[in-house]
C-alpha cells in the first residue's frame, strides 16, 4: 500500500482514476479547488483537501500533513477556449501550480511524479499523422504551451530519487465528464441532445480527433504506476475521427431532436489530432480496450442515468 496524492481528485479523469486506485488498497489522499469538478465525484474513502494548486503555502501543509510517496498530478485549466482567454489563467494553473507541486514533491521525498499532459495541443498541426512522441513540439494555444513548460519543468525536477512519467492524452470521453465545460465534446454534445437543445459545431466539422475512452486513460496511469520506465507516453488510440461522424453516432444513440448548427471558432483551433501508440504499448505494456462505439454507447447510457 502506498501513499498517494491524487490532484484534480474531483474532476473527470481525475475521481475515475481515484475509485481505481481505492480497489487496490491505496491510501488516498484529493487536492481540488473545485473550479471543474465536484465534491460528489471523490471516493468517500479518499482523504479531501479543498485547495488551489496555485496555493504554495496551503499545498505545504497538506504535504506535511500526509508526506505522499506518489503523485498524480491531475489539476488544470483544461480549455484551449478559455486559455486563449484568459492566458494568465492557464499560466498559473498549468505551470506555476505544476512546480508547486513538483518542488513540494522534491522536498518531502516523493519517489514518482505522474502527470497528465497533452498530445494534439503540444503536437500542433505540422506534425505527421499519427504523432509519436519525439515529434517537434508546435502548440498554437496557451494550453498546449503552457502543458509544454510542464513537461519541461518536470524534466528539471527528475532525479534518481524522485522518478517521473508524462501521459500525453488525446482527447478523453466518458462518465463524469462535465456537459457544461469549454472542453470535451462528447460530454457537451450528449449534455445537449439528452435534452434535445441545439447543438453548436466550430466550423465545418471535418477537423479530426483521437478519442479515448476514460477507463483506458485510468489504466494506462496505473501501468504508470506499477511501471520502472520514465519519459513521455502518448495516450490515445491511433485512430481519428470527425467531429460530423461523432456527431451523428452520438445521434443515434440518443435519438436527438437537436438541431445541428456550425458556427465560427472561438479560438484558433486545431485542425487534426491522432496519437502513435507504439511506444506507449512497447514500454508501459498499454493499449485501449474499449473501442469508440462501446466507450461512446457506455458515456451516453451514463449522461441518461445521471
Amino acid at each position: 500500500m502506498s501513499k498517494i496524492l491524487v490532484t484534480g481528485g474531483a474532476g473527470f479523469i481525475g475521481s475515475n482514476l481515484v475509485d481505481e486506485l481505492m480497489k487496490r488498497n491505496h491510501e488516498i489522499s484529493v487536492i481540488d479547488d473545485l473550479s471543474t469538478g465536484k465534491k460528489e465525484n471523490v471516493n468517500k474513502r479518499a482523504k479531501f483537501f479543498e485547495a488551489d494548486i496555485t496555493d504554495k503555502d496551503a499545498l505545504d501543509k497538506i504535504f506535511n500533513e500526509i508526506k505522499p510517496e506518489i503523485i498524480f498530478h491531475l489539476a488544470a485549466q483544461a480549455s484551449v477556449i478559455v486559455s486563449a482567454q484568459d492566458p494568465v489563467l492557464d499560466i498559473k494553473t498549468n505551470v506555476i501550480g505544476t512546480v508547486n507541486l513538483l518542488s513540494l514533491a522534491k522536498q518531502f521525498g516523493a519517489g514518482k511524479f505522474i502527470f497528465s499532459s497533452t498530445g494534439g495541443a503540444i503536437y500542433g498541426d505540422d506534425a505527421s499523422r499519427p504523432t509519436p512522441e519525439n515529434s517537434e513540439a508546435k502548440p498554437i494555444s496557451p494550453y498546449g504551451i503552457d502543458k509544454l513548460f510542464g513537461e519541461k519543468f518536470i524534466g528539471y525536477f527528475t532525479s534518481e530519487k524522485l522518478r517521473t512519467i508524462i501521459l500525453r492524452y488525446a482527447n478523453v470521453y466518458g462518465p463524469r465528464q462535465n456537459p457544461e465545460g469549454e472542453a470535451g465534446i462528447v460530454a457537451i454534445f450528449l449534455g445537449r441532445m439528452i435534452k434535445n437543445t441545439p447543438v453548436e459545431i466550430y466550423g465545418d466539422g471535418s477537423h479530426t480527433r483521437d478519442f479515448v475512452y476514460v477507463g483506458d486513460v485510468v489504466e494506462a496511469n496505473i501501468k504508470a504506476l506499477e511501471s520502472d520506465v520514465d519519459g513521455i507516453f502518448n495516450i490515445g488510440t491511433g485512430q481519428e475521427t470527425t467531429v460530423n461522424d461523432i456527431t451523428k453516432i452520438l445521434i443515434g444513440l440518443t435519438n436527438s431532436k437537436s438541431k445541428i448548427t456550425h458556427v465560427e471558432y472561438k479560438a484558433k483551433e486545431q485542425a487534426h489530432s491522432c496519437l502513435d501508440i507504439n511506444k506507449t504499448k512497447k514500454h508501459l505494456g498499454w493499449k485501449p480496450q474499449v473501442s469508440l462505439k462501446e466507450g461512446l454507447s457506455l458515456t451516453t447510457k451514463w449522461f441518461e442515468e445521471n
